[in-house]
């Protein structure tokens, strides 16, 4: 089992006991504070701007109290407002690591529509995806679904029927015992779609080679750059044409952007090799 957040508790607090901060220093978390923060900010900004200018402060919130993006930052708020709120009632919080498709129930493979990992796969198989940013050798802990539920399942009973007015947390993953790496993630993607190849829109099947990993963000854009334009055929493109040039730029332009906001997003967790 692991230990409950507390209201207030930041992570850049618990880091800062390696001295690596001043006490003074430690920023205090106020959830009542980030509230009223993010609903100033979206009265404050244009309609057309809510979206991204919330993203980029709950970005900014979250790494400012150590956490690594938005998505774990407001988890972790959630699970201490469950605990300040809960009174006598018994609480479990499950944590479960990157959910994925189905071990067993209700059949092998199944998951409802594509998170997690499964876009980078998915654009693996397109051709879509030439290289990736983060250590082949990195953790990926993904658990199944229907293990995550049993679980779940399994600490409510055990706790439900003890009836103590507890708050117990438990994280679900297989890094301990069945570590999965990333090279190997891309190795089992690369050996499906070698057997079982997706197809492009005129019906061929698409071709992928061996997954090419950076440790750098410049290196990766560059490449990817480099390589979704060179697959696009803009280059190919007569110079006299400038419409149908300008259009395979701007896709190209798009292309490399999502996978560099992807990669972004995913970067924290793409170098990690355990505790």
């Amino acid at each position: 089992m692991e230990k409950p957040f507390h209201m207030g508790q930041t992570i850049a607090g618990e880091s800062s006991t390696s001295k690596t901060l001043p006490i003074l220093s430690i920023p205090v978390l106020d959830i009542i504070d980030e509230i009223k923060l993010a609903s100033d900010l979206k009265l404050s900004v244009h309609e057309n701007e809510v979206a991204q200018k919330m993203k980029e402060l709950g970005l900014q919130r979250a790494k400012m109290f150590g956490w690594q993006n938005t998505y774990v930052f407001t988890k972790a708020m959630g699970e201490m407002l469950v605990n300040s709120v809960r009174g006598d009632i018994p609480v479990v919080i499950i944590r479960p690591t990157i959910i994925e498709s189905t071990h067993k129930e209700p059949f092998p493979g199944w998951i409802q529509g594509n998170r997690m990992l499964d876009p980078w796969i998915i654009s693996y198989g397109k051709g879509r995806l030439p290289g990736f940013l983060g250590d082949p050798k990195a953790i990926v802990d993904v658990v199944p679904l229907d293990m995550v539920v049993n679980a779940s399942i399994a600490a409510i009973a055990k706790h439900g029927i003890a009836a103590k007015p507890e708050l117990n947390v438990y994280h679900v993953g297989s890094s301990t015992i069945n570590p999965l790496v990333l090279n190997d993630v891309f190795k089992f993607s690369c050996d499906h779609f070698t057997c079982s190849p997706l197809m492009d829109s005129k019906g061929e099947n698409i071709d992928i080679t061996g997954m090419k990993f950076f440790s750098s963000m410049d290196n990766f854009s560059s490449y990817i750059s480099d390589e979704i334009t060179q697959r696009s055929g803009v280059m190919d493109a007569p110079i006299s044409d400038s419409k149908l040039r300008g259009k395979l730029e701007m896709k190209c332009k798009k292309e490399v952007e999502l996978l560099v906001h992807m990669a972004k997003l995913y970067e924290p967790y793409m170098f990690y090799r355990g505790w």
